[in-house]
Parts: structure tokens; C-alpha cells; sequence
């Protein structure tokens, strides 16, 4: 997979492609049947495939008050889509530059000047363009004149419901990362490099790794039984706390990660956390030591919840 990051570093112009655009927050089992529906029809016309996304989101842009938490940060949401087996990713930065431009400019310079779009698979739910006059109809009706085919997406349905964001988000609010799981394809996670922290942890007997997270990772805050992938073959079982640690009032959102019955520098690894069971929220204890009594229940728990 090719990531360009905004049009100006795309080159030259492809000679022809499929493309779909949305934002493809988790990349969840819906995501994942819209880009095998969009690798079958570019198969078949011998096209590269192309997903186009948006940075910021476009709500993230116009209503950052409404817009929900990220169920993955951006180096995760590639990492996911490059999984998908995908030819190009073209993030778009989505300024008022962008936010100005009408359905049909968007249409001429993306869809047909830079990427020769021949096939395009897009949700009936799609709107583009200023003042978001742009749709699925709109599309499907100027599609001859466009040069192009346009095709609605597969819609995976899941207890009934439809897989979405939001009922991803709606699970992991809910603590049911089982359900979470399930919409996803794979456990929920967070993923980054371990770095140096304050040595807290080790001070008070339980070492962690730590891993620094922006704000729009907030989706999940507290206390939680994890595997860690990406230092051994294997996972490794642990205890995480994400948030701001107020105990010691702190300000950035940390990741930090007791690993069970393990004792080895590991600095600079690249890791992802898979979130399992939540055990509690976070708190803001009077005093270190019953912090460290805290964490001795958590640390009990999780390893409870796997002999489980």
C-alpha cells in the first residue's frame, strides 16, 4: 500500500482506478466487506484500488464539540488499512479550502483529473461537498457524464443492526469488549512505541511500559486486563491503566502496561495493547500507598479474569 498524504504529493495522475471514501474510523468488519467488495470490482476491471480518507474528520472540522472519540489514532487507522490489502491510501487534509469546494469540483479535481476514477463504491449515506450538496444520487445520476460507474456498498448486519463506528463505540462505553471484538474482526487496541516514564510504577513494585497517547484516543479511560503484542511470539498477559493518572496529577494521557510475570527492557518496542475486560475506572487516590494497594487488587483481578 502507497500512503499519499494530501494531492499535492500525488505526483502525477493514476492511469485509471476504483476508489471509496469515508472516514473508516476502527476499520471494522463493515469497512473491511466495503474494501472486499472494492478489491472484487477493481479485479475485475484490472484497476489499483484506492481509499480515500479525511484529516481532521470532517465533523472533527465543522462540530469538534460533537464530534465522537476516535476509535483508533491515525498511524493505527493505516497499519489497519494496509491489512486490507489496499494498492493506495489518499488522505485528504480537510481544511476550508476543501470544506468550500462544490460536489461537482470535488468530483473533477479528485475523482477525475487525479485519480481517473473509473469505478467508485460509496454508501447511500455519503454526502460531499459544500454545504454536503453531494450524494450518492448525485453521483449515481451524473455518473455517465462523469466517465465513471458508481456502486453502492455491501452493508453487514450484525444481531439484526448494522456494524458501525458507533455501535463500536457504543460497546466499548458499554465495557463489553466482547461485543466490541465481534464488530471489529479482532480485539479492540491501541498500538505505539514504549517510551521513558517517571519510573512511578517501578518504585512502587510494579514496573510498566509505558506509551504516550493523544486526546482523541479517549475512547477508553481506566483500568483493564490487556495483551501486549510485538515483544515476544507469543502475547503477554498484563494490567493497563489509560488516562492522566490524577494521583499524581498528571496532565498527558498515558498508556501504561504492568506486564505479569515479566522483568526485561524493553524500550523502543513498537507494541499493541489489545483491550480485554475493564476492571474499574481511574481514579485519584489520597496517597501512594493506597494507590499501590489499588494496583495490587487490579493486578489480582486481571490475572483472575485470565485463569478464567
Amino acid at each position: 500500500m502507497k500512503l499519499i498524504r494530501g494531492l499535492y504529493n500525488l505526483t502525477s495522475p493514476l492511469r485509471a482506478s476504483a476508489v471509496t471514501i469515508g472516514n473508516f474510523d476502527g476499520v471494522h468488519r463493515g469497512h473491511q466487506l466495503v474494501i472486499r467488495q472494492l478489491r472484487r470490482v477493481a479485479a475485475a476491471a484490472e484497476l489499483p484500488t484506492v481509499v480515500i480518507i479525511f484529516e481532521p474528520q470532517p465533523i472533527e472540522f465543522f462540530a469538534p464539540e460533537r464530534a465522537p472519540k476516535r476509535l483508533a489514532r491515525f498511524r493505527d487507522k493505516i497499519a489497519y488499512l494496509k491489512a486490507q490489502e489496499i494498492d493506495y491510501l489518499l488522505c485528504l487534509h480537510f481544511d476550508a479550502e476543501l470544506a468550500a469546494a462544490s460536489a461537482e469540483e470535488f468530483v473533477q479535481r479528485i475523482l477525475i483529473d487525479s485519480l481517473q476514477t473509473r469505478h467508485l463504491v460509496i454508501g447511500d449515506d455519503f454526502h460531499f461537498g459544500h454545504q454536503r450538496q453531494g450524494n450518492f444520487s448525485y453521483l449515481q445520476q451524473n455518473s455517465e457524464r462523469f466517465g465513471f460507474r458508481v456502486d453502492e456498498t455491501e452493508t453487514l448486519m450484525h444481531d439484526g443492526e448494522r456494524v458501525s463506528s458507533t455501535r463500536v463505540r457504543e460497546c466499548i462505553q458499554q465495557d463489553d469488549f466482547s461485543g466490541a471484538a465481534e464488530l471489529l474482526g479482532r480485539p479492540y487496541s491501541l498500538s505505539g512505541r514504549i517510551a521513558h516514564g517517571q519510573k512511578l510504577g517501578r518504585q512502587l513494585g510494579y514496573p510498566t511500559i509505558n506509551i504516550k497517547m493523544g486526546d482523541k484516543t479517549l475512547i477508553v479511560k481506566g483500568i483493564f486486563a490487556v495483551q501486549v503484542k510485538g515483544i515476544d511470539n507469543h502475547p503477554l498477559r498484563g494490567v493497563a491503566s489509560i488516562g492522566t493518572r490524577p494521583t499524581v496529577n498528571g496532565v498527558d494521557t498515558i498508556l501504561e502496561v504492568y506486564i505479569l510475570d515479566f522483568n526485561r527492557d524493553v524500550y523502543g518496542y513498537r507494541v499493541e495493547v489489545e483491550f480485554l475486560h475493564k476492571i474499574r475506572n481511574e481514579e485519584k487516590f489520597d496517597s501512594l500507598e493506597e494507590l499501590t494497594a489499588h494496583i495490587a487488587q487490579d493486578t489480582a483481578k486481571a490475572q483472575a479474569f485470565f485463569e478464567q
